[in-house]
């Protein structure tokens, strides 16, 4: 770890889609004397907040601009194509980038997706935003592509989306920059990694508590021998009488039957 100082809190920029609720519920759980703030940013914003020393670590779209922010890729989200809800799009399940050859596909300026070759017809003009993007689509300008959770994000009751199999897929990662991995820093990987709380790699896990020692009292009680097995002999015969008697196999004077009526 490069970094001698922390913030007294940890800051967390994240970009339009993502939704960093369930690490943060983590971390505060983890770290409950460090607060985590939330800050909403664009693209642009993020990088310039990560780089300003404005935020300790972003969750951002890949790819990450230059070589001084470090990135750990966590997921890939689905492509999908927000369309109208009376356009013929919408009554199948997915299409291809091919089937939205005759299009308009908007390809707004804060667009993250990473394209050989858009699809559709280019508009006129780029949108400014993604945003902006979806007013137009709603007006019937033309179509957009983009991560499902932007859809989503946009979601209008006269709008929706279907995935397109053959677009390049979006996908998030944590950056930070790299010569600023705090320990803080070091926790949210860990977090976002899946480590628990024990790791290894972990800062914060408490430490292991020793194994207590047995006590004497509680040590398990011993055996006792079976009755009749303690000298390795074996165990009387029921109704064979006392142990003097069962040496001969029956005992003095015994008898067998009814007692006989004394005479008078």
């Amino acid at each position: 770890m490069t970094g001698s100082e922390e913030s007294p809190s940890f800051r967390l920029a994240y970009v339009p889609g993502v939704t960093p609720s369930k690490w943060v519920r983590i971390w505060n759980e983890r770290l409950p004397d460090v607060p985590l703030t939330l800050h909403a940013m664009s693209v642009g914003e993020a990088f310039d907040a990560l780089r300003g020393g404005d935020a300790d670590a972003g969750l951002l779209r890949l790819p990450v601009d230059g070589t001084d922010l470090s990135a750990i890729p966590l997921y890939a989200e689905t492509t999908v194509v927000v369309v109208p809800k009376d356009h013929v799009v919408a009554a199948v399940d997915e299409v291809s980038a091919e089937d939205l050859a005759d299009d308009i596909v908007l390809h707004p300026l804060d667009d993250t997706l990473d394209w050989e070759r858009l699809p559709g017809r280019p508009a006129i003009e780029r949108p400014a935003t993604t945003a902006d993007a979806v007013d137009l689509v709603a007006a019937g300008v033309g179509l957009l592509v983009v991560p499902q959770s932007i859809a989503r994000l946009h979601h209008r009751k006269d709008l929706t989306y279907r995935p397109v199999t053959d677009a390049p897929e979006s996908r998030v990662a944590l950056s930070w920059p790299e010569d600023r991995t705090t320990d803080l820093v070091e926790d949210f990987i860990g977090i976002v990694r899946g480590r628990t709380v024990n790791s290894s790699r972990g800062r914060s896990q408490p430490p292991a508590e020793p194994k207590a020692a047995r006590s004497p009292d509680k040590a398990a009680p011993r055996r006792k021998p079976a009755a009749g097995k303690a000298s390795g002999g074996r165990s009387p015969r029921p109704g064979s009488g006392t142990a003097k008697g069962a040496k001969g196999g029956k005992a003095a004077g015994a008898k067998r039957g009814k007692p006989r009526r004394g005479r008078s």
